[in-house]
């Protein structure tokens, strides 16, 4: 008789493959540990995280003819996301408060101000979306012209 679907089982490693660890469950059955089941952080080697011999707690995923697929994982009780350890990723500084410009872009210069919502039509709505969105890829292009160190030339 299979394992029930959803039961934690203690069960030892029996042997580690490179796509995961056979674990036995006692009573001549064992079942798969898929890499992706072993841990919630990315797993590159199997051998980091576990041994032959060791003794693991396993959720049945699925025992279907014979094969019975376990996570180690998801036996584990729900834990806090660890802090990263690297470098932050970088984010771009936000200026303080809006910056208006010299000069009006002239496409800004020919909007009006926005109506409440429920009175425009879904095509005047999109006119100025793309309208506004040209405005702001132009004064983005122009300057990363200035920031690539060069002019255009001629």
């Amino acid at each position: 008789m299979d394992p029930q679907v959803g039961s934690i089982l203690e069960g030892k490693v029996a042997s580690i493959t490179k796509f995961g660890a056979f674990v036995a469950l006692g009573g001549g059955k064992s079942g798969l540990v898929h890499i992706s089941e072993i841990a919630n952080t990315f797993v590159n080697d199997v051998h980091d995280f576990l041994q032959e011999g060791q003794e693991v707690k396993v959720l049945v995923l699925s025992a279907e003819k014979g094969r019975i697929n376990l996570s180690i994982k998801k036996a584990l009780p729900p834990q806090e996301r660890p802090a990263p350890r690297g470098p932050r990723p970088f984010q771009a500084p936000r200026p303080a408060a809006p910056q208006q410009p010299d000069h009006p872009h002239p496409v800004q210069a020919a909007q009006k101000p926005l109506p409440p919502s429920g009175d425009q039509a879904f095509e005047d709505k999109l006119k100025r979306f793309l309208s506004s969105s040209e405005g702001k890829m132009a004064d983005l292009n122009r300057s990363m012209d200035g920031k690539r160190g060069g002019r255009r030339r001629r």
